[in-house]
């Protein structure tokens, strides 16, 4: 197939109705766009087909095309780009691509729109947001946002705008290990995967989740290195069959072999007592509470024999330091995650893995850096800022208790906005302005959320498509795609101090802006000019290096930089090596190592096992500890969800190239169930529980649990504006109950499931 832009808008089309998206307006096939202009030349930029966000080369390519190629400069990503990277053109000029303003013309949710200009968008944006503050408080307006560089200017916004309310995607996603590394060490901390002996994985699939960094690591850990990689997770996922060993862990059940583990490195005498002695705080309270945790213990919970148990915790010590025990992402998550999370961490811990090769470290920036150097080794960034934003005195309506109070700053519990909206607890929201970002598929009881939408007064969406969520907003404004804007430079250190920055490869398609600039301008809309004193993001940029224009052009040139050389304060090769290329260094210890300038921003100033600000926060939670859950009924299949290589959540499931690739997930089951209930792969099946009810097809597969049923999240759209992802398999946001887990509050990925033919 010739792959220009004509072949694949063809393509993309091919399965949909064209009468429809003809008829959408403010898309691209209505717009009736041209061929593609740009820059001819590599521009060096930034990826946002996932959240990874991995440092680009791009051009447009005889006006038809454009090449999205990795950044060479870029190491540790390998000059590459995954699946999604590579489809980003798809994305670019795909005719369902909204790219003017939209105002809702019918019912919330009816799908019928009118397009608009931006000053009549703005206008009615302001009327309405400006109304509802006056009348109940800007509060009573929530503020949500995928992470990363999108939220900065949209939270901006909020702030300036008096809400409290803002809130990121963390409690559906990361935020579970997120709070509980900032219980434990104050702050996040990351994955030296590639230096590993020795892995062992709780269903953190880099195989197919990619992170281009951390996959990469692993692959070159297992090729390159020979470690073992040692997988627990139900189902025989891409990163289960690369391994050495998978254990069909029974779901729900991680905890009781992390604690397990911890036990026998306790027990066997097998931890780092030098390490824990000089760097951890309660590990006696917790030597305490793991004696009751024996392999097998575990192994009635969670189907892994005990023996099992006992050899891979005499094999991770051995391999030790330079071993790591994966804190994961989204796994098969439960109520529990934070004694999940914290348990894994705390396996690092006895190992004394912290900043040594293989294991775990915490980011340079360059600040720090410089501390260490003796001297400005990299330039640090300036943080834009604005001096009398408004002070806030309303209280956020997820601090209804104080256990959350550790992600509060880490992005908020998205879920209380369902809460708020319908139950006015802790008080009544009446408005919802999002920035790329799908509650609708993202959190779940999808019908809890289609209900707060409903009941707001006012909803706006920013986004490239009318997604699921965007579908019920009455404004939905088109945001430029990433390889149509600039954004400020990026830190992105790891080992040492690192920036990257996006620039504008391709000429903006359609009447779509940059969203910095959306809420620039809607600022000004709202009345809120003081609070948005720059000019342009060049402006910005200049004001970020500290109008050093020669290292902002480096910058741009190079779209990525890095400065110095890697450090981990404990590894003596790396301390060696940092020493010698910086005279004025601070003094290394007797072994060689900064080991004694390691901290940590708890209140102890240590590694906390037994921590007496969670046990404030949360009555009994001072201590990790085995708590039973259940996640099912007796009569109920259990029921879990994954990430595939080739999409994002739930953000590509209608770009075309994407969607040609795999466009439904299939729900895996195991022969032996599937037997009982006369299934066979192929045939149609409902999959419901008493929150939703779902139709798809069954995969039957050895691959799973007898118990258990799986689907990759992110399919089976029920608006019809996104005609490729629309009744395309299972929505698994439609099974899953609305809850708040404790202290992380994080939304539930695991529950109970009947499944039947159709």
């Amino acid at each position: 197939m010739k792959l220009d832009r004509r072949t694949f808008i063809k393509g993309a089309g091919a399965s949909t109705a064209g009468c429809m998206l003809a008829s959408l307006p403010g898309s691209i096939a209505a717009l009736g766009a041209g061929p593609v202009s740009g820059s001819a030349k590599h521009v060096a930029s930034i990826c946002e087909m996932c959240s990874t966000r991995c440092p680009i080369s791009a051009r447009v390519v005889n006006g038809q095309n454009v090449s999205i190629l990795g950044n060479d400069k870029a190491k540790s990503y390998g000059g590459a780009v995954c699946a999604r990277g590579g489809a980003g053109h798809s994305l670019l000029y795909d005719k369902q691509r909204i790219v003017k303003p939209l105002k809702r013309v019918g019912e919330r949710g009816e799908g019928k729109w009118q397009e608009i200009d931006w000053q009549e968008a703005y206008e009615t944006i302001a009327k309405n947001l400006n109304r509802i503050k006056q009348q109940h408080g800007a509060e009573s307006v929530a503020f949500s946002s995928k992470s990363g560089s999108l939220s900065n200017h949209f939270f901006h916004l909020a702030k300036a705008f008096g809400s409290p309310n803002t809130f990121t995607h963390a409690t559906t996603c990361p935020g579970g290990y997120v709070v509980a590394a900032k219980a434990m060490f104050g702050s996040k901390a990351k994955r030296d995967l590639g230096n590993s002996k020795y892995i062992i994985n709780f269903g953190h699939n880099l195989y197919e989740g990619i992170n281009m960094t951390e996959t990469r690591g692993l692959m070159k850990a297992q090729s390159d290195k020979g470690a073992k990689l040692v997988v627990f997770e139900p189902r025989f996922s891409i990163v289960a069959d690369k391994a050495d060993e998978w254990h069909a862990i029974k779901p729900g059940t991680d905890i009781a072999v992390a604690l397990s583990i911890c036990h026998v490195l306790i027990r066997d005498n097998l931890y780092d007592r030098e390490f824990v002695e000089q760097y951890v705080e309660g590990f006696d309270d917790f030597a305490k509470e793991v004696e009751a945790y024996t392999p097998q213990w575990a192994e009635a919970i969670c189907d892994v024999p005990a023996e099992d148990i006992r050899r891979i915790t005499h094999e991770l010590a051995a391999a030790a330091p330079h071993a790591v025990v994966d804190f994961g992402h989204r796994a098969t998550f439960t109520t529990e995650e934070f004694e999940l999370r914290r348990a894994l961490f705390a396996a690092n811990v006895l190992i004394g893995n912290i900043e040594r090769k293989g294991g775990l470290y915490f980011g340079k920036k360059a600040k720090k850096y410089n501390e260490f150097a003796g001297e400005m080794a990299a330039p640090v960034l300036v943080k834009p800022g604005v001096k009398n934003l408004p002070k806030i005195e309303a209280k956020r309506i997820d601090m209804v208790d104080e256990q959350y109070a550790l992600i509060w700053s880490s992005g908020g519990i998205y879920q209380s906005i369902l809460t708020a909206a319908l139950e006015a607890q802790p008080y009544q929201l009446r408005a919802w302005v999002m920035s790329r970002t799908n509650p609708m598929q993202t959190m779940t009881d999808r019908a809890k959320v289609v209900e707060a939408l409903k009941a707001m007064e006012f909803v706006v969406a920013c986004d490239v498509y009318v997604s699921e969520s965007a579908a019920y907003a009455d404004i939905i404004l088109p945001e430029s795609t990433y390889l149509e804007r600039d954004e400020e430079i990026a830190d992105k250190s790891g080992k040492n101090p690192a920036y990257y920055v996006r620039q504008q490869v391709v000429d903006t398609i359609g009447d779509t802006k940059p969203s910095w600039l959306i809420w620039q301008e809607l600022g000004h809309q709202l009345g809120l000019s003081q609070y948005f004193p720059w000019e342009n993001m060049q402006t910005l940029q200049l004001f970020q290096v500290g109008k050093d224009a020669a290292l902002l052009s480096k910058v741009k040139q190079d779209g990525w930089v890095s400065f110095g050389k890697p450090l981990m304060l404990r590894e003596p090769s790396m301390v060696k090596a940092f020493t010698a290329q910086y005279p004025n260094a601070k003094p290394v210890d007797a072994d060689g190592t900064y080991a004694s300038q390691l901290s940590f921003k708890t209140p102890s100033g240590k590694i906390e096992l037994s921590s007496s600000k969670v046990e404030k926060m949360a009555p009994g939670r001072g201590v990790i500890k085995y708590r039973e859950v259940t996640m099912k009924k007796a009569d109920e299949l259990f029921f879990i969800q994954g990430k595939v290589a080739v999409h994002t959540n739930s953000a590509t499931h209608n770009v075309p190239m994407l969607a040609n690739l795999m466009s439904n997930n299939g729900v895996w089951i195991h022969p032996v169930t599937a037997g009982h209930l006369k299934i066979a792969s192929g045939d149609k099946v409902r999959i419901y529980n008493d929150t939703g009810s779902e139709e798809g097809h069954a995969l039957v597969t050895p691959g799973i649990r007898p118990d258990t049923v799986f689907a990759y999240m992110g399919f089976g759209s029920k608006n019809k504006e996104l005609s490729r992802a629309t009744g395309r398999g299972v929505h698994c946001g439609n099974l899953l109950p609305h809850v708040i887990s404790p202290v992380t509050g994080m939304n539930l990925h695991t529950t109970g499931v009947k499944i039947a033919k159709l």
